[in-house]
């Protein structure tokens, strides 16, 4: 794991990325592809989010939790494919400002939580979730 200088590197370069607005021509792509903005900020295909929904077995009485979430892909889509409930967790403000957005557009705002938290130090006891995912995170 990178420490010092380079771990703030990485830091500043994610938060530098969430906080540029998003250009108009991945907007488009994102509905065209998905049906809707999907937030995407990752490489995780629609045919691996789903691939996710099913390994995970999660249903309306579950609770995941999406570790490194940025701005929600695919942790809200898969809380939106099985209802079940979510936390999703990040570092970056404007990521998190961004999930929040989605949150109260595409999903059931009640199941889901957004928590400015750092992968390596979670605020939450152990068994608090049904499911873990974290697509795309760097450490």
């Amino acid at each position: 794991m990178a420490s010092g200088p380079a771990k703030q590197d990485n830091y500043d370069l994610f938060r530098e990325k969430y906080s540029r607005p998003r250009k108009q021509a991945v907007l488009q792509v994102e509905r065209t592809v998905l049906g809707h903005d999907a937030g995407l900020n990752g490489y995780t295909t629609v045919e691996q989010a789903q691939e996710l929904c099913d390994h995970l077995n999660l249903s309306a009485g579950s609770r995941l939790l999406d570790v490194g979430s940025g701005r929600g892909w695919p942790g809200l889509h898969l809380a939106r494919e099985t209802s079940c409930a979510i936390v999703c967790t990040d570092i970056p403000l404007d990521a998190l400002r961004d999930a929040r957005t989605r949150v109260e557009t595409h999903c059931r705002e009640s199941n889901t939580e957004v928590v400015a938290a750092d992968g390596r130090v979670l605020p939450f006891q152990t068994g608090s979730f049904d499911g873990v995912v974290h697509a795309d995170v760097f450490c």
